[in-house]
């Protein structure tokens, strides 16, 4: 059916079957110019050949940008300085990439002219919540087409049939590759589908990609030491380097100790249950860092503060309200936070564990060992006031006591 209202697309493109199937399908449905955008957040995969692909059928205008930085910079370490954890324990590594994508796909409909975007998210996840709430907040009257909700295109068999009948180059499945659906970037790698649709099916151990199993890691510790400036990692073992660096790095020395595995159910915004598995070791290795630097520099209260937001400020990214008024002023709240959290936080990894070891702050530090100390104070902190302030404390469940109140 001719769609004569959309005159250009621009297509968020893989290269691979369903979006390369998609731009054919856009092309035909609605007689449209299509503009492909590639996106390189790290995914560890050569993004270059999605654009001999896009020029085979027929696209002039094709975007490839390499977005890492800006991925580790912008969107990855906001969030950890909230500490930023999913139902307990997803450390958000598809969701937090979606919002970037839409960003960068509004700024080429802004640059070429389209009036339409695109995406190869299914009717049944999570993705095309936040690819679309991305978009309408960037450019609210924009139109966007999602295939999947559209077409008659229901399996990978019809795709296959689809790409053949069009002419579409399409690279089979390589010997060794995996059998799962995947999802890769600068912060973790995902995987579901075949035999992870059974909750009490244990993952193949050579699913797994980036990390050896904790059973063959080395049997001795490694240890690391980070630097914090303003709640963000700036350095590893005294050395500087960027948000992506940063990250990359601890990703290879996360995963050759066997740290940042993840077999979860999580609750997915459009109603399902879905089983994952996830594999993060920079990012797992990050948290666990950041908790302690926050534990000697932040103000009790203003921790617990930051602590009550964690599941709100997740779901918020989760669900896909990155660019939403209320994240906006909850990043406020966090990064106001994060002013004095610097310093140093030693760790050792061995065997798919993470253990803080030391942490220090020379200029920020709320930690004072002659008030803490179990030895001699020298007047320091006077026990005696801790009587009182007991007494104040209890007034209330004295004053109920009293009157008879049960609470068992």
């Amino acid at each position: 059916m001719s769609q004569p209202s959309i005159k250009k697309v621009a297509l968020a493109y893989s290269g691979g079957l369903d979006t390369s199937v998609i731009l054919k399908w856009l092309q035909e449905t609605y007689g449209c110019e299509v503009v492909t955008f590639t996106a390189d957040i790290g995914q560890g995969e050569e993004v270059e050949p999605a654009r001999a692909k896009a020029q085979a059928l027929g696209i002039k205008e094709i975007y490839i940008d390499d977005l890492r930085e800006e991925f580790a910079r912008d969107f990855v370490f906001p969030m950890f300085r909230a500490n930023t954890i999913y139902e307990g324990e997803y450390l958000l590594g598809t969701s937090i990439a979606r919002p970037l994508i839409a960003k960068r796909l509004i700024e080429i409909v802004n640059e070429t002219g389209c009036d339409a975007i695109a995406h190869g998210a299914t009717g049944k996840g999570n993705d095309q919540v936040r690819f679309e709430l991305g978009a309408y907040a960037l450019k609210p009257d924009i139109k966007v087409i999602a295939p999947w909700r559209e077409w008659d295109l229901t399996s990978r068999e019809t795709l296959l049939a689809y790409a053949e009948k069009h002419g579409i180059p399409i690279e089979q499945k390589r010997a060794g590759s995996s059998p799962y659906s995947m999802d890769a970037n600068l912060l973790h790698i995902s995987y579901e589908g075949r035999v992870l649709e059974d909750p009490w099916a244990e993952p193949e151990e050579d699913m797994w990609r980036w990390t050896v199993s904790p059973e063959n890691a080395p049997d001795k510790p490694t240890y690391i030491e980070l630097s914090f400036e303003r709640g963000d990692v700036v350095a590893i073992d005294g050395q500087r380097l960027s948000p992506a660096s940063v990250l990359a790095e601890l990703n290879r020395i996360g995963g050759a100790n066997g740290i940042g595995r993840l077999d979860i159910v999580e609750n997915r915004y459009v109603g399902m249950k879905s089983r994952g598995c996830y594999e993060t070791p920079g990012g797992t290795i990050i948290l666990k860092a950041h908790r302690a630097i926050e534990s000697i520099t932040l103000d009790r209260e203003v921790a617990h503060l930051k602590d009550e937001q964690i599941a709100r400020y997740a779901s918020l990214i989760y669900n896909g309200y990155w660019w939403s008024p209320e994240r906006l002023v909850l990043q406020q709240l966090i990064d106001a936070s994060q002013v004095n959290v610097n310093g140093e936080v030693r760790l050792k990894l061995y065997k798919g564990n993470v253990t803080v070891v030391g942490r220090k702050s020379e200029s920020n530090s709320l930690f004072d060992p002659n008030i803490a100390t179990f030895e001699d104070d020298k007047g320091a902190y006077n026990q005696k006031d801790a009587e009182g302030f007991i007494k104040l404390n209890a007034l209330r469940l004295r004053i109920a006591g009293k009157k008879g109140a049960k609470f068992i």
